[in-house]
C-alpha cells in the first residue's frame, strides 16, 4: 500500500451534448441566410429596374416615331415610358429624356435617341436611413429608334 492515493467515488467527466449540433446548425443557417435572402431580394429589385428601363427606352422610341406629329410624340413616347415604369412597380421613379438626330424629328430616315434612368432603392431600408446615405442603384438603357425612310414630312 505504499504510493497508492485513496480515491472517493467516481464520477463521470463527460457532459451529455446531445442536441447541440441542431442548435449550432439553426445558429449558423439562420446567420448565413438572412444575407442570401437580402442579396436575392435586391438583386430582384434591380433586375426589375432592368427591365424597366428597358422596356420604356425602347417603347418610348417605337411610340414616337409612329406619331403622326412632333407636338404629339413627346407625350406619346412618355405616356409609353410610364407604362413601362408602372408595369414594374416604378411609378413617379423613371426619368425619360428624348434627343433627335436633327430638325425636324420626325423627317424620313430621322433617329431619335430614347434614354430610360432609374434609381432602384435598395429593399428594407428605412426611410430614416435613405435620407442620411443614399441607397439606391441608378439603372438606365438608351434605345435608337429610325422613323420610317417612306413617311412624308410632318
Amino acid at each position: 500500500m505504499s504510493g497508492t492515493v485513496p480515491r472517493g467515488p467516481r464520477r463521470d467527466v463527460r457532459h451529455d451534448e446531445r442536441g447541440s449540433a441542431v442548435v449550432e446548425f439553426v445558429t449558423l443557417a439562420v446567420l448565413l441566410l438572412i444575407p442570401l435572402v437580402y442579396l436575392v431580394l435586391m438583386l430582384g429589385r434591380v433586375q426589375a429596374g432592368a427591365y424597366a428601363v428597358s422596356q420604356a427606352a425602347r417603347e418610348a422610341g417605337r411610340a414616337y416615331v409612329t406619331a403622326d406629329s412632333g407636338e404629339d410624340a413627346a407625350a406619346r413616347a412618355r405616356a409609353a415610358a410610364d407604362l413601362a415604369f408602372a408595369d414594374q412597380r416604378f411609378e413617379g421613379v423613371g426619368r425619360l429624356e428624348l434627343a433627335c438626330d436633327g430638325t425636324p424629328c420626325l423627317r424620313p430616315d430621322g433617329r431619335v435617341r430614347t434614354t430610360a434612368t432609374v434609381r432602384v432603392p435598395l429593399p428594407l431600408v428605412p426611410a430614416f436611413v435613405r435620407e442620411v446615405v443614399p441607397l439606391s442603384v441608378p439603372v438606365s438603357a438608351d434605345h435608337v429608334s429610325t422613323v420610317d425612310r417612306f413617311r412624308g414630312f410632318p
